[in-house]
């Protein structure tokens, strides 16, 4: 229908310029022929949309069923892939947690790995070093799986459990230790809890065992020969005495660390000569001057007393006798007054003063070289200790830091320097002052017992001695 509108609308336009060449009846004809013919074609078209009608239908109704059997295949499989979600989260939360599970165990494999080692005997390092540098390896391992690092590092597990069982009443295994003079024996090893017990296979050595400082295998130590033999059975035969060692080791170390005075002394280096020289003259010369200073005796009151009424009563025998009967500076003093005493105030004065001074320096010699140990003590043990420093300094320069029995000697001269010169310091400057304030006290008494006597004694009644 369309198509025949179209035409006709074609022909009414067109119809002017025809109408000017043609006839109306030309046109008519012609008009009528096409609608003939348009009509035709619109009943073929129309039979044809006819015959399509009922395929097409069945065809899209064929399609709607497989829309909707589309739709809900998409709908289960939004279903199914919501379920396989939730399975997959609930997976890896169990895998998350399993994980966790993993790494707990390799952390609790190392804590254990570690406090085993510590705990270990130092002469059972050596057969576990092995298993320990296995389990180390596979934890750092990058191309094994968990499952294959934990049945590697399960094998420690496996050797502690073994060593537990063989602990229990012991274990007696093949080992190496030092003796005395450094040689490396074969023996036997007996480990009975924290003890270790040693007997070499030619007999020659046997005892407890102790780690030293800087080596690496354990060291014989030989008690008495009552443990050596019982070391000896026990890791021979398995049955004897044990030995305990109730410090657990700590005996050994302690007992290593004495020694002798003569030793400590060598240590320090040749300043200790005259550090010690210095001590030992200034207790002598401090022991003298207290047996001197105490065996001074001064004069009483009473002395004094008596001394001067044999003056005023004129009796100057009694009175010399009476001073020189009393030993020391004091009684040559009193004896000097006696003597003079006849004189003047002034004159007496003068004749004590020149006494005092000359018993001030009897009392007071020896002491200053008291005063001066104090001083020069400190000064050498610091030289002892500059020397022991650039001594350290030189070792460090040569060998390095690495070993601390190449810097012992220096650092013990130094320290020992030192500890030495505050000792040789500290007595001398106590007996100076004990001394100073001792004779300053004998001093001060002589001027009490002059002061006194000049006093004493009356200008006006000055009797005449032949």
């Amino acid at each position: 229908m369309n198509r025949i509108h179209s035409l006709l609308l074609a022909a009414l336009l067109c119809a002017p310029s025809v109408l000017s060449a043609q006839s109306l009846g030309t046109v008519t004809e012609s008009a009528s022929a096409d609608l003939q013919k348009a009509l035709a074609e619109l009943a073929a078209t129309q039979q044809q949309i006819e015959a399509e009608r009922l395929p097409l239908a069945k065809q899209i109704t064929a399609l709607e069923q497989a829309l909707a059997q589309r739709k809900a295949d998409f709908a289960k499989a939004e279903r199914d892939q919501a379920n396989q979600l939730t399975e997959l989260n609930a997976l890896k939360a169990e895998a998350k947690r399993l994980s966790d599970e993993v790494r707990y165990v390799e952390a609790m494999l190392t804590e254990y790995a570690r406090a085993l080692r510590s705990r270990l005997n130092f002469v059972e390092e050596p057969r576990y070093a092995p298993v320990f540098d296995a389990a180390d390896k596979a934890a750092a391992s990058a191309d094994l799986s968990p499952a294959e690092k934990f049945t590697q590092r399960a094998a420690l597990l496996t050797a502690s459990l073994k060593r537990t069982e063989g602990l229990l009443g012991g274990e007696v295994f093949e080992g190496q230790a030092l003796d005395k003079q450094g040689r490396l024996l074969d023996g036997k090893v007996a480990v009975i809890g924290p003890v270790a017990m040693f007997a070499s296979a030619s007999g020659e050595a046997a005892g407890l065992l102790q780690q030293e400082l800087n080596k690496a295998d354990p060291t014989i130590v030989s008690v008495d020969e009552k443990v050596d033999a019982a070391s000896r059975a026990l890791v021979t035969t398995g049955t004897g005495q044990l030995a305990l060692d109730a410090t657990l080791g700590n005996a050994f170390k302690l007992s290593a660390l004495k020694v002798s005075l003569y030793d400590k002394l060598a240590e320090g280096g040749l300043v200790m000569i005259p550090l010690l020289g210095l001590g030992l003259a200034s207790l002598l010369v401090g022991f003298v001057k207290w047996i001197q200073l105490t065996r001074v005796r001064l004069v009483s009151e009473a002395d004094l007393q008596k001394v001067l009424g044999h003056v005023e009563e004129e009796k100057p025998e009694a009175a010399l006798a009476h001073a020189r009967a009393i030993p020391g500076p004091a009684g040559e003093l009193l004896t000097a007054a006696v003597e003079h005493a006849d004189e003047k105030k002034e004159y007496i004065e003068e004749v004590l003063y020149e006494k005092m001074l000359g018993a001030r320096v009897k009392l007071e010699r020896g002491i200053p070289f008291l005063a001066l140990t104090a001083t020069v003590g400190p000064l050498l043990g610091l030289l002892g200790t500059v020397t022991g420093m650039i001594a350290t300094f030189k070792l460090i320069s040569s060998f390095g830091s690495g070993d601390p029995k190449l810097l012992a000697a220096g650092i013990s001269e130094a320290l020992i320097a030192t500890a030495t010169g505050m000792a040789v310091a500290i007595p001398a400057l106590l007996l100076h002052a004990f001394l100073s304030r001792k004779a300053k006290g004998i001093i001060g008494s002589m001027e009490q017992t002059a002061v006194g006597f000049i006093n004493g004694v009356h200008e006006d009644e000055k009797p005449t001695f032949a």
